[in-house]
């Protein structure tokens, strides 16, 4: 049997290829980062091309310490939710217009006009939004229809690359329902939601399952990467769901929380886990017949980070001394009793996705008097976060039994921030070897089980080693309960005076 899988992790700021060995050791890895170019307010673009070098150069530089005759895969993670309009031959017709960008709003509209939103959020799994591929396809045939009536085939990002590697376009359920287009319970194209956006279902890509392996790596994109001809390449999986797989979310109720600069919390059923209130929402599993139920919250890590640059002026000076500042403040954490001596944050410094769907919230802190103190302040904004993903979790457990979650991401590094989150969740929470590897591991995971290197998804549990263990403590339980209730209710009385908080004109 060959020795390795070459995974790559197609992100926002770059492509990371990494090897791993079919007895799931990683090997080594190499990063390549490519432009995003922000502008016209909310609009964000990338250059299939330059994602195309970034894998080729980073499969170079993986390819050069190994036999490449030994890869018994390639595997893909990609950023999900992007629009790439592409031609008869695969070649991109236009930059692909990426997740965050938000130019689609009419769109949005549009769709919403001709399908209740209760009704699109059973079918789908998601919200009605501009993020999603369909409204971005609608704004090009609106806004480019020269391109729209060039584009042979809509595909993601991963899918693109594939296409350059193997001739084939074709997608997966994963990414398939970033789309706003999949039914998701029946995994194909819904030709209601089709119908609806107006759009030309021939150009939406066949669809396949994560494991599928779509075709074998071609000659001259072989001699491109450094590698040989003829390897099976994986229909991968969008990131979000790779990183699941990553984490061991591969059976119902494993779930994981990723904390970085945002945050999210997912788990694994064995049905779609609808909301009421449509504040979270349901991937297609890479696992065959599984659901990857998820919630999203915009500032996590980045307003720890956001009071590590405002408030504090000694962390920043220790860390050009080579301190961590975020040790330092998390010292400072530890002096603030739980609850934060009553002070609670509402992390919403970037509006907010789950679970409260309000591009106009803010962030606030209240119930600061005289007698609190910076320390205080930095609980605050922890435990604020973990609130808030707590909602997240709180409406997954209403189905599932949940009685651990594994921690991944930087934010993960932190003790402190882990035992919060142990006390407010009351759960385990746990610590596993690889916290920045996760979609790398979860698109080998994927790879491996399509070429028979793999018997099945349980091998993600040989990759993961626990290193630590947070456990909850039953005597918080009770003030984080009342701290939960207030978080809320300070929510609820703000969220009428969000929009008059913006900008303001005398």
């Amino acid at each position: 049997m060959r020795r390795y899988i070459l995974a790559h992790d197609l992100g926002t700021s770059g492509d990371k290829a990494t090897l791993f060995t079919t007895d799931c050791r990683l090997v080594a890895s190499a990063t390549v980062s490519y432009p995003t170019r922000y502008f016209n307010g909310n609009w964000a673009e990338q250059e299939p091309e330059d994602w195309w070098r970034a894998v080729a150069e980073s499969s170079r530089r993986i390819a050069a310490g190994i036999d490449p005759k030994e890869i018994a895969a390639i595997g893909f993670s990609g950023q999900m939710m992007s629009c790439v309009c592409v031609d008869s031959a695969g070649k991109a017709l236009r930059p692909a217009i990426l997740y965050c960008d938000q130019r689609a709003v009419e769109e949005e509209a549009f769709i919403l006009s001709r399908i209740d939103a209760r009704e699109f959020y059973r079918v789908t799994g998601h919200r009605a939004s501009a993020s999603y591929s369909a409204a971005k396809l609608m704004w090009v045939k609106a806004h480019e229809p020269e391109v729209y009536a060039r584009t042979a085939k809509m595909l993601h990002a991963k899918d693109y690359v594939n296409a350059r590697l193997t001739g084939v376009m074709a997608s997966e359920f994963s990414d398939a329902s970033g789309t706003n287009l999949l039914d998701l319970a029946g995994l194909r194209w819904s030709e209601r939601l089709v119908a609806a956006s107006g759009l030309d279902g021939e150009k939406l890509p066949e669809l396949r399952k994560s494991t599928d392996v779509v075709g074998e790596l071609g000659a001259s994109a072989a001699a491109e990467l450094g590698l040989v001809a003829g390897i099976p390449v994986a229909a991968g999986a969008g990131d979000g769901v790779c990183a699941g797989v990553g984490a061991g979310s591969v059976r119902p109720g494993l779930t994981y929380n990723y904390l970085g600069s945002s945050s999210w919390i997912a788990t694994t059923s064995a049905e779609p886990i609808f909301d009421e209130g449509m504040r979270t929402f349901v991937w297609a599993h890479a696992v065959p017949g599984a659901y990857h139920p998820c919630g999203t919250s915009q500032t996590a890590g980045a307003a720890y980070a956001w009071a590590r640059n405002e408030l504090g002026g000694l962390e920043k000076a220790a860390a050009s001394l080579g301190a961590d500042p975020y040790e330092l403040m998390n010292a400072q954490v530890l002096r603030s009793p739980p609850g934060a001596n009553g002070l609670i944050f509402l992390p919403y410094l970037l509006g907010e996705r789950s679970p409260r769907w309000n591009p106009e919230a803010k962030g606030a802190l209240l119930g600061l008097t005289l007698a609190h103190t910076r320390d205080d302040v930095l609980r605050a904004i922890i435990e604020g976060v973990t609130m808030n993903l707590s909602i997240i979790l709180d409406i997954f457990r209403a189905k599932l039994d949940i009685p651990s979650v594994t921690v991944i991401g930087g934010g993960a590094k932190g003790a402190v921030w882990r035992q919060v989150m142990a006390d407010v969740y009351e759960a385990e929470v746990l610590r596993p070897n690889y916290l920045e590897e996760a979609t790398s591991i979860g698109a080998a995971v994927i790879a491996g089980v399509g070429c028979g290197a793999f018997p099945d998804f349980s091998v993600a549990e040989r990759f993961i080693e626990i290193v630590d263990r947070s456990r909850p403590r039953e005597e918080h339980f009770g003030t984080y309960r009342i701290a939960k209730s207030l978080f809320d209710d300070c929510y609820a009385a703000l969220e009428p005076l969000f929009p008059r908080m913006g900008a303001r004109k005398p």
